[in-house]
């Protein structure tokens, strides 16, 4: 036997290992794009025409910002897969595995079968807009998280709950980002959960939002993914502010010792009309460049080549939210079912 057989097997080993985990890479499906389904309008065609809806474009994952079983049933057999909210005001109400089983069972999973369901959404921006109900998320979560387990669904349905941006205290350049050291003590217990569970910290993301913040030192340019001036930090580039934005969280959970946790952006969007650089043109430009990127799994310069799952925001226009006029103007959709403008889901 030649002296150098095994080097040279250990070689061919490394590069068949290699060469595999490039297949895998290249062949691995790019992650979900999905849709918000705000109702906060007079308006809007019955829960059944939003199913036709979404199904005529291909969108197989939607947000319900709460477990309405009228919408629920809609959904039902549909083959779409839904990530279904907890509304703020109901939390309290879920200190116990046994009131969240019930829960669950009455207002969910009587109305639609359980693999439909992607994710339960604990709460929305609970630690910046409701004070009050910021200290029943995370024992709200752990009952949930007990009543899945009860229920044998506790791997196939993941719990999390979606947070506004400004939990961070810092994002730019996003390799210095950290969270607000006034919410640690509710959001650490948080992050734990979802690191022991293989849960995503879910993130509301709206350069739109930061631009009308930043001025003058955000451009619409960077925020519409047209910057010709990339933002360099250390080795990467950036020239948008989304990926600058997903970074950020990513750096700030690493910092904290919760890298293993993923970010999953649970809306982003831009209005059409209301406000500054809220236009059809400008909603068409952030839009259609988000679901490019998810469709092709691009990632972002700390993860290339490791899509983002996004759920864009908005189904329809809410006509009766409160807030700024463009807060009622991210509609993708008419109530009529015609698109606003032409955005591809599937690219």
């Amino acid at each position: 036997m030649p002296k150098n057989f095994d080097h040279h097997h250990l070689l061919l080993s490394q590069f068949s290992l290699l060469l595999l985990n490039l297949l895998l890479s290249s062949s691995a499906a790019p992650p979900p794009i999905g849709i918000c389904y705000g109702r906060v309008a007079n308006n809007l065609p019955p829960p059944t025409t939003a199913v036709d809806i979404l199904k005529a474009n291909n969108i197989t994952n939607v947000r319900l910002f709460n477990a309405d079983p009228a919408t629920l049933s809609a959904f039902s057999c549909t083959g779409i897969n839904v990530m279904i909210g907890v509304p703020n005001e109901i939390l309290p109400n879920l200190s116990t595995a046994s009131a969240a089983v019930e829960w669950l069972q009455s207002n969910i999973f009587a109305s639609i079968p359980s693999n439909q369901v992607r994710y339960i959404a604990v709460g929305n921006e609970v630690f910046l807009k409701d004070p009050f109900y910021t200290p029943h998320v995370v024992p709200a979560i752990f009952s949930l998280h007990q009543a899945l387990q009860t229920l044998n669904l506790s791997d196939s349905i993941k719990l999390s709950s979606p947070q506004a941006a400004s939990v961070l205290s810092n994002s730019y350049p996003p390799s210095s980002a950290s969270f607000d050291p006034d919410l640690k003590s509710v959001l650490f217990p948080l992050l734990q959960f979802l690191r022991d569970t293989g849960s995503p910290l879910m993130v509301n993301l709206y350069p739109y939002f930061s631009y009308l913040n930043n001025r003058p030192y955000v451009s619409v340019d960077y925020a519409l993914f047209r910057d010709p001036n990339p933002v360099r930090d250390g080795g990467l580039v950036y020239d948008n502010l989304f990926d600058a934005s997903v970074d950020a969280f990513v750096n700030a959970l690493e910092r904290e010792g919760f890298g293993g946790v993923g970010v999953v952006v649970s809306e982003t969007g831009w209005p059409k009309s209301g406000g500054e650089a809220a236009s059809v043109e400008n909603a068409l430009a952030y839009n259609k460049e988000v679901v490019r990127r998810a469709a092709e799994g691009v990632g972002t310069p700390k993860n290339a080549g490791a899509g983002v799952e996004v759920y864009l925001f908005d189904l329809f226009d809410e006509n009766q939210k409160g807030g700024d006029e463009f807060e009622r103007h991210f509609g993708i959709f008419g109530p009529d079912g015609l698109k606003a403008y032409d955005l591809n889901f599937n690219k």
